[in-house]
């Protein structure tokens, strides 16, 4: 994205110089934790001059560190993901019945809420190393090709069901994958029926899970949460029968413990 074209969005309200901070701390990540002015200008969009006012005004609020010619996040950094965090109910509720279900199936479990046609971890238990791909608390995965996504797809009125797999980059990640929006669609409206997922080497050969719902008082899914383990130790068949159990009586909790809130 270049400079100019923040110029383009038609609003009033709309900051570009906030936009643009928000665009510098989003060019760090896993494989970008430390860059030069240059890298960071590249990676946001920006001008030289442009991301340079900006990573000093970061370094002056501590959420930014210089090291000679390279910048690198701050801790503090947290504080803005902890924000959203604390004041979500699920932080403290799930945490408790997530540990019930990781110690029960000894496998990993998470939960994760929907943002646009990604889900976003935001609660992990990790038990084994069933992915390539590290995953923790903001972590995004592909909706369309996991279980806690087609949980919370599966949740959306079906005109944004469609929408979302419209804006999602459908490939094959395995010889496994549903890559078809129709075969998709229908497989949403299984989940929806059903009251779970269960999603078997779609995203990456050996790793399977099942994922449930967790609503609020109204019945509108927020979130999801899942168990992940390796095809290997289970068959689907066995996994189903291992842990949606569990699975279900945790959410049962979870969804009991929202409405008396």
């Amino acid at each position: 994205m270049s400079e100019d074209s923040y110029s383009q969005v038609p609003s009033d309200s709309y900051v570009q110089s906030f936009a643009r901070g928000l665009a510098v701390i989003r060019a760090f990540g896993p494989q970008r934790d430390q860059m030069t002015l240059s890298e960071v200008a590249s990676v946001a969009g920006l001008t030289r001059a442009g991301a340079r006012r900006i990573l000093l005004t970061l370094v002056q609020l501590g959420y930014v560190v210089q090291d000679e010619r390279r910048f690198s996040l701050t801790p503090r950094i947290l504080e803005l993901g902890y924000a959203y965090l604390s004041g979500t109910p699920l932080w403290n509720l799930a945490l408790p019945y997530m540990e019930e279900v990781a110690q029960t199936t000894r496998e990993s479990c998470s939960v994760s809420v929907l943002d646009g046609a990604d889900i976003v971890y935001i609660l992990r238990l990790s038990t084994h190393k069933v992915m390539t791909i590290n995953l923790a608390v903001g972590s995004r995965l592909p909706a369309w090709v996991t279980s806690m996504g087609r949980v919370l797809l599966a949740g959306q009125p079906l005109a944004e069901q469609q929408r979302l797999l419209q804006d999602s980059r459908i490939q094959p990640y395995t010889p496994s994958t549903r890559t078809s929006i129709e075969e998709l669609l229908q497989e949403l409206q299984r989940v929806r029926c059903d009251g779970y997922a269960c999603v078997a080497q779609e995203l990456e050969p050996g790793l399977q899970s099942v994922a449930v719902p967790i609503v609020d008082r109204s019945g509108r899914v927020i979130a999801a949460m899942n168990v992940s383990g390796h095809t290997s130790r289970y068959s689907r068949e066995q996994m189903l029968q291992a842990f949606l159990p569990p699975l279900r009586d945790a959410a049962d909790q979870i969804n009991q413990a929202l409405q008396r809130r």
